[in-house]
Formats: structure tokens, sequence, C-alpha cells
């Protein structure tokens, strides 16, 4: 029989697949000698078991009962006895973090009874019955399903005008009654006094709350598993609400917004954890501790230190002082903003703590990309509204709204929106998904919306205090009676805690700066220069670029391109040269097709010569026209339209075109007369293009250049469609006296099965996993991104988008197959990507491990590609923050 429950001193910080990320590093805190109350993890294969069959394993109950009865004989008291009674918690922890996610039930073991002892064992009545009422308020919330505001607004009703603090122990004891009251009514039960009972109920609450709604978003959102299932944690509480003697705090060992060293972190007196992540009351620096409880505030600096030092990397920790004396709650290595990640991860290499490798695997390409956006630049004083506390860096601008509901819901219209609220709860987090940024009038760096946002990248401004926001009129008043309705534009500045009401202006990020060549000063600058050096040095993987202009291939070549991956010909035919295209469309003799083709010659020709000169040296794969005829000519209802209302007056030409769209109209366009098929169709239209290749290449090459070409044929499916194009292709190309690679784009299932084949004719492969993802999913991305889209996801038929990341095990599977056939019949053969998702992270590690020679994708990714390049050539483990 597995073994399903681990005493702390059991475990390790190496077992998080088993204890989750919590119990796994209260263990090692444990293993440090730190302060760390006792306790035992029940592990996240129970909690597979209990959400597979409904039920918790067999022995799972005896387990508990053993290590609950170890517990109590190191703790001399009993849970929930009524003289002296033993409280624990029942806390969640996944392998990975997800920052209120899931539950958490506090204070386990109170009853009528024990309430008493635990009012005599602290001598203080209110502490006792405190504690009492916040356990039946998150037991009716978190176990029995109770709208959480029914508890809110009795506390509110109580509290008047008063704080929490200055409710007194009668208060709180005629509030008990009332949470009962509550809990009898809209749970049709009592609560329970058995404090098994409480414990055990609460256990499969934690491992249910792992399905939650807004559990599964987070995971989707962060690409989290489904299947890990969360760890539960039962741990002897300590008390933070014990008087000013005590309270609770989160520190961090670094600032995770900008990396510097540093005390950082809030403390609340007198109060309990989830007062400071809700924002209830407003948290005072970590530094005031030291004024505070100056022999507790030593002891937390050591062991920040010693976990640093441990851990190899910035530690977010909780902890409780209970009448003087430290506790330690929890470590994880921490969250942190983009900025953070890069300066920390160059830090810790000047400290010796990690080498360059390991600094590279800890930054990612998606934290890359959040530092390349923009910041607000020509801000004006006089637009200020207030200013809060800079909880995670950026700059956001969009329409106030006050509920996640009116943000998904604009946000799905295409709209800005920045989502305001008092605080954040875990139920918010669609809204904050949905936002440009968050802005809330409560709460610390360490509050719900502050840690849930700085993980996911976005903008957010907390504890704004002076603003005084109605969520029920959707509204905020700032100082100096302005307010600010729905709708109104804000903008925040989550770098310095503004707020600004309008728009305010933005300048480009000092990092985009770096990568366009312009010399930028500063820690982040130098630390980004410092790992993407590094990336390049240890990558394999080569990356070029998707360009079709001289100006997208020199920027393309700033930011670090090794090349042209993809020049989409037929964006050169758009514009006044739409009308090349038309005559060649309406040409009805051999004479008229080659007349429109000798006019487009010269300016394809020009357009290429351009692009070898901005890629001189490196080379440029040029794809023959691929979209169907029909784009080129106008649309059939304008059209028709057109030549209706004209009647007898209607132009020649105008007749002509709309017969002739009507001619080429087809029911599955992309599936139709296009790529390969249209070269064929259309006689002399790829020979027009390769002549234009062969000269441009050629007049590069006397001008004392280096023009590399590669001309690569779209959309064949088999080998005789690419046998047909080459023999024309070599055949002008020897004409010229030019040299250049033939090969073809795998985006149809078919080529992909018949690699082997396909190879014998293409000295290159490229894969086009945009129309390669359409065809093997058999469904439009244009249509289906509007329509079913959002819904897969909600179902989890998508983890993520399939057109955003490679789907691996099908269109993944095809690219192998291809891969591994193509190199058997042509060990030469060069092989790349050029879609999109040759600049999604996790499709880099993919193509990497597929053993392609490069990755291609637009301009603006190229970092991101290459920084993704180094990782995935470096990756054995480390440090993961997610």
């Amino acid at each position: 029989m597995p073994k399903y429950v681990y005493d702390f001193t059991e475990g390790n910080k190496d077992l998080k697949d088993l204890l989750g990320g919590k119990g796994a590093n209260l263990a090692e805190m444990t293993n440090l000698g730190l302060p760390v109350p006792p306790g035992f993890t029940i592990t996240a294969e129970a909690c597979r078991h209990y959400l597979g069959h409904g039920g918790m394993p067999e022995g799972l109950g005896d387990e508990i009962a053993s290590h609950l009865a170890a517990l109590e004989a190191r703790m001399g008291r009993r849970l929930g006895e009524a003289d002296d009674p033993l409280l624990v918690s029942v806390r969640s922890g996944a392998k990975f973090s997800m920052p209120g996610m899931m539950e958490t039930v506090l204070n386990i073991g109170l009853n009528d009874q024990s309430v008493l002892g635990l009012a005599k064992q602290a001598g203080n009545e209110r502490f006792a019955w405190d504690s009492y009422r916040r356990l039946i308020q998150m037991f009716g919330k978190t176990v029995l399903g109770i709208d959480g505001e029914h508890f809110e607004d009795a506390l509110d009703e109580l509290k008047g005008d008063r704080h929490d603090t200055d409710l007194e122990a009668a208060d709180l004891q005629r509030l008990v009654e009332t949470f009962k009251g509550i809990v009898r009514r809209e749970a049709g039960r009592e609560f329970p006094s058995d404090p098994r009972e409480q414990m055990d109920l609460a256990v499969a609450a934690v491992f249910a709350s792992w399905n939650a709604p807004r559990a599964v978003l987070y995971r989707r959102q962060e690409r989290i598993p489904a299947g890990l299932g969360t760890a539960v944690n039962v741990v002897a509480m300590v008390f933070g609400n014990l008087g000013d003697d005590s309270g609770t705090g989160v520190a961090f060992t670094r600032d995770p917004g900008s990396g510097r060293q540093g005390v950082y972190g809030d403390y609340l007196q007198n109060a309990q954890g989830e007062d400071v992540v809700a924002g209830i009351r407003n948290t005072v620096p970590l530094q005031e501790l030291e004024t505070i409880d100056p022999a507790s505030y030593r002891e937390l600096l050591d062991i920040m230190g010693t976990l640093e030092r441990h851990y190899r990397d910035l530690c977010d920790i909780e902890f409780t002082i209970e009448r003087g004396k430290l506790w330690m709650l929890q470590t994880r290595v921490g969250k942190r903003t983009p900025e953070a990640a890069f300066c920390i991860a160059s830090q810790l290499v000047d400290e010796g703590l990690i080498d360059l490798d390991e600094a590279v695997v800890r930054v990612t390409g998606d934290q890359l990309a959040q530092l390349m956006f923009p910041r607000f630049s020509g801000t004006s004083d006089n637009r200020r509204l207030t200013t809060g506390m800079n909880a995670s860096p950026g700059a956001a601008v969009g329409k106030a709204v006050f509920s996640s509901e009116r943000a998904v819901e604009l946000a799905g219209r295409g709209e800005d929106v920045i989502l305001v609220r008092r605080e954040t709860n875990p139920d918010d987090l669609s809204g904050m998904i949905a936002a440009r940024g968050v802005l809330t009038s409560r709460g610390g760096k360490t509050s719900h919306a502050a840690v849930v946002a700085r993980g996911m990248g976005k903008t957010c401004v907390c504890g704004a205090e002076e603003l005084d926001v109605d969520p029920h009129e959707r509204r905020f008043t700032a100082p100096g009676g302005i307010t600010v309705e729905e709708g109104d534009v804000i903008s925040i500045d989550g770098g310095t805690g503004a707020v600004y009401l309008g728009e305010v202006p933005v300048a480009p990020s000092p990092v985009a700066q770096y990568f366009e060549g312009r010399s930028v000063d500063g820690e982040l600058v130098a630390a980004v220069d410092r790992l993407m050096t590094h990336a390049d040095s240890v990558r394999r993987l080569a990356v070029r670029a998707n360009a079709d202009t001289p100006e997208d291939a020199a920027r393309a070549r700033r930011f670090g391109a090794q090349g042209i991956g993809l020049c989409r010909t037929e964006h050169m035919f758009l514009g006044e040269r739409r009308r090349l295209v038309e005559d060649l469309i309406l040409a009805s003799t051999p004479q008229e097709r080659q007349a429109a083709l000798d006019a487009l010659e010269p300016l394809q020709t020009d357009d290429f010569t351009g692009l070898f000169a901005a890629m001189e040296g490196l080379p440029v794969t040029i794809r023959l026209i691929d979209p169907p005829l029909h784009e080129f000519l106008p649309d059939l209802t304008d059209l028709a339209v057109r030549v209706a209302l004209a009647g007898d007056g209607a132009s020649a030409r105008d007749r002509r075109l709309l017969e002739a769209v009507r001619r080429l109209h087809e029911e599955n366009p992309m599936l139709g007369l296009r790529g390969v098929r249209l070269g064929l169709a259309v006689p002399g239209l790829f020979a027009m293009q390769v002549r234009a290749v062969a000269t441009a290449a050629a007049t590069t090459a006397r001008r004392g250049a280096d023009p590399r070409a590669e001309i690569m044929i779209p959309l064949v499916g088999a080998v005789q469609e690419l046998e047909i194009v080459r023999e024309e292709a070599v055949r002008i190309l020897a004409e010229a006296g030019v040299s250049a690679l033939i090969g073809t784009m795998i985006e149809v299932p078919r080529a992909a099965l018949t690699a082997g084949q396909i190879a014998g004719a293409a000295q290159f492969f490229s894969f086009g996993t945009n129309d390669l993802t359409q065809m093997t999913w058999g469904f439009s991305r244009d249509d289906v991104e509007s329509s079913f889209f959002g819904k897969y996801l909600d179902l989890g038929v998508f983890g993520v988008s399939p057109f955003e990341s490679i789907d691996r095990e099908g269109v993944g599977r095809l690219m192998r197959i291809a891969v591994e056939e193509g190199r058997r019949a042509r060990p030469d053969l060069k092989l790349g990507i050029c879609g999109e998702h040759g600049g999604d992270p996790d499709s880099v590690h993919f193509c990497h491990d597929l053993g392609l020679d490069y990755v291609s994708c637009s301009p603006f990714r190229i970092p991101v590609a290459r920084l993704e390049a180094g990782r995935a050539a470096l990756v054995s483990g480390g440090s993961d923050t997610r």
C-alpha cells in the first residue's frame, strides 16, 4: 500500500511532485533547523485518488490518525480538547505555486468548549472568539460552499464605523452565533463541533478545490498540467493575532519588482496571514519590524540569508510572530517581474551562487517579450489622480471597469480595460487575465492582486488609499472630488504606482532600444545583454526572420536574425501593384498574360535585390506566391453593387473583373487553387518569380556582395508537383549563372507522410505550421477563433491554442515523421520552421528537440527565439518559478 502521509521531518525540497511545493519546502526548512511549526503532509497522490474515485484512498484515515497522534504528543495537547486545545491549519500546496487559487482553513479544532480553553490558555478572550469566528467563516465558505458575502455583510454590520481590531470579545462572541446561524440557514446543517470531522471535511475540500473554476483557469493561463493534484499540509497553528507583540508578514530576500537587494516585504501587527493577502488592512513596510520587534527582525534577516544561499535564488517567505517567537510558515522560490528575473539572475552569477548556464535557464522568452513593450512618457502631474504601491511594473491604459465580468465582456470586444477593485480575490482571476492592468485601493505589495499580477506579467498598482472605490455604482472618487465612471480612460504606471486620468503617452522600452542597436545604460539592459550573449553562445538552433521588405529585414538583422526564413512574395503584389495582378488574371491570351508577367518581373527583381542587400551574406528564403488569386481581386459583393449601380455605364474592366471574381470563386479557397497548384495552373507565374530571384542575385553578386538565395515552393503535397517546378527553376538559375537552394514548405499532412519521397527533390524543408495546423485539425483559423475556440479552451479540449503553441501530439508527430523520413532520404537536408510558432517559447524547445536547424519568426520575436533556443540547449532542471 502506498504511503500517503509524510511528517515534515521525512521530506525535502526535491519531493515537490509528491508533497507539493509548500510541503516540500516546509520539510526542507525543518531539515535546516529553522523554526517551523510541526505538522505533516498528505500527498498529491492521495488527491489524485480522491478526484479520480470520488473518495479517499483506503488506509488514508488510519495514516492521518497516526500522524495526528504523533503531532499531539509532540505538542503536548490534543486536537480540540476542551481545556488546552491543539489547533491546526489545513492548507493546499501544489507542485507549482498557485497563489490564492485553492483553499485553506485555519483554527481547526475550535468549538463551543475548546474556545473557552483557548481563551484561558492564551489569557486573551477576544483572541479566542476572533479565532473561532474566523474558523466558521472560512469553513463555511471553503468546505460548505456558502457565499462569503453572507459572513462579510454580518461582520460589516457589526463593525459599523469601527475597525476589526476595535471589536471586543463580547462582540465577537455574538458574531460567532450569527455565523453559526448563517451556516444553519445556508448549508442546512449545524457547524460541525467534532474536531476530527472538521479536519477530514477540510482535507476533502482542499482536494476538491484543485478543480475549482478559478484554479482550472489559473492552470490554463500558467500551463500547469491538470493531472498533478494538490498536496495538503496539516500544521500546528501559531497565532499572529494575540496582541501587539504578535503579527504576520511576507518577506522577499530581494525586491521581486526590480531585483534590487535589500529588505522587502509587508508586516501586520496583531493579524493572521489571510489579513495580509486579502489586503483587508493595510500593512507597514517590513523594515518597521526592526522598531516593533528588534529580536524577531534580526532573526528573520538571518533566516532570509540562509534560505537564499540554500535555494540559490530569490525566496518568498511567509512568517508569523507569536508573542515574540518567530515561526516560518512557508518559503518558495519567489515569483518576480521580468525586470527582476534578469537582474537577479545576473546578480547571482556575480555572487557565485549560480553559473551563466543556470542564469539563462532561469529567465524566459515570455519575460523578455514583456520587457520589450513601451512604457509611459511625458506624464504631467496635473493629470495624476493619486499614487499607490508599485506592485507590478509596466504601463497600462484602458477603460475603467469595476467587475471581472465587465472586464471579460469588454476585452472580448477588443477594448482595453483596467480592472478597478477595492481588493481582488481569487474569483477575479478571469478579469485580471482580460484586463491590461489592475488597480486596487487596498492591499500591499504582497496582496492577492500584487502576487497574481506579477506572476502573469500584468501591470498592477495596489493600495491607492486615496481612491474611494464604489463597485456597485461603478465609479471611484479621487482627491479633489474627481469622479471616474466606468468607461472613462485611465492610465496606471506599475513602476511608480501613479494613476492618471486619460491616456498617457508611452515611450519605447530600453530593452527594445538595446535590440535596435542604440546605446542604453542601466542594470537591466546590462543583464539582458549578458544573458543574451551567453544564450547565443550555447544555442544550436539558428534564428531567422519572417520579413518581406528591406526595412523589416534590416530591423530583423539588428535584432539578431541570421537570415530570412520566410519572404512572402504575395505581400509584394499589394497596393498600386494590385492592378498588375488584375491584368494577369484578366489576360485572355498568352500574349496578354506574358505582358502582365513582364510588368511584374522588374518590380519583383527590385524587391529581392533590396532583401539581398539587407541580408548580405545570410540566407534569404523566398516563398513563391501562395494565396489564391481571388485575394487580389475586389470583393464580390462590392464589385457586383458597383456594376449594378453603374448600369450601362459600368466600365468594361469592371465587368471583366466581376466575371473573373465569379469564375475564381471557391467554397474553400484555402484548400483550392493556391501555392504550387497556382504555379502549375498559371503558365509562367513561378518562372517569372524565379527569374526575378536569379536576376537580383546576379546583380547583387556583381556589386561584390554575397547573396544566398533559397527558393521555397509552397503547399506541395506530392513529389511530382515539386519535380515539375524544380526542373524549370534549375534551368532558369543555370541560365543566369546563379546557385540557389530549392526546397518546399511542409504544410500539407500528405507532404509530411511522404517526406522521404519529397526529400529526393528538395534541398530543404520549412514547416509551415499555420497551414499544417489547420489541415491537421480540419478547421480554418480565421473561422474557429471567433466561434468555438473559447469554448474548447474552457472545456479543456485545448490547454492552449494550437495556433499559439505547436500541438505536439498531432502536428508535432507529423513533423517528427517528416524529419526522420526526410533526413533518412537526404542526410544533408536543411530543416526549419517559418510559421509564427517559430517565436513561441514552448515551440522553440520542441524544434530544438526535433533537431531542426533553424526557427523563423517575426522580427519582434527574434530575441525571444534566440533566448529560448539557448535555454533549450541548456535545460536540465534548475529553479522553476511557475
